[in-house]
């Protein structure tokens, strides 16, 4: 990577998302700052304040209309999830971002935003085990891995339920900056990293 460079993390947030599902990647992803890198995060949503299912509310830092070039376009999940399938003006901007973006990065039911919006068509991808079935139902199109702790696949990574994110935000990190990056991270937070993606206790 070139020196001074600015890495891009575009999520996208709605109401009623897992607080863990966002918060868990994004403290390990904005740990990376190195003499070369700077993180920078962008909250995304259709609206200014969104709540969580357990009642965190934070700011998004713009409003979904043009899309965001970036190295990393993140889909949360959450019960919000079950809302939001059904949101066709969601669903296109989507589409949009995922071919702006480097990477696109989902954790446990953010993977049926992604599903709905017809962009994992043909790709292996997991999801949250508790949900799978109804994940799975929304697009057979999809090749689905229910033992999976997730699934790099080309541009696509996607993982399992909840804490799962924070495991494969370090998987990224370690195939983009380096194994010994992901380690620091890990350890900078004092995070048990189960570095194994076929190591799935919950398929």
């Amino acid at each position: 990577m070139s020196p001074h460079q600015t890495h891009h993390v575009v999520a996208l947030i709605f109401d009623d998302y897992e607080t863990l599902d966002l918060h868990g990647p994004i403290e390990m992803l904005g740990r990376v700052q190195t003499d070369e890198v700077t993180t920078v995060i962008t909250l995304v949503a259709e609206k200014d304040i969104i709540s969580s299912s357990q009642g965190t509310r934070i700011l998004a830092d713009r409003r979904i209309s043009d899309t965001i070039s970036c190295d990393l376009f993140m889909t949360i999940g959450g019960m919000g999830t079950r809302t939001e399938v059904h949101n066709q003006k969601l669903l296109s901007w989507i589409q949009q971002q995922c071919e702006v973006s480097e990477k696109v990065f989902t954790v446990c039911t953010g993977s049926a935003l992604l599903a709905k919006a017809d962009v994992l068509d043909g790709i292996p991808a997991t999801t949250n085990k508790l949900a799978y079935d109804w994940v799975t139902s929304l697009n057979d199109k999809v090749l689905w891995q229910r033992k999976a702790r997730w699934v790099n696949h080309g541009k696509f990574l996607t993982s399992s339920g909840v804490a799962a994110g924070t495991d494969a935000s370090l998987a990224y990190i370690a195939e983009r900056f380096g194994y010994a990056q992901a380690k620091h991270v890990e350890k900078l937070t004092e995070y048990i990293w189960n570095d194994n993606a076929d190591d799935d206790p919950y398929a």
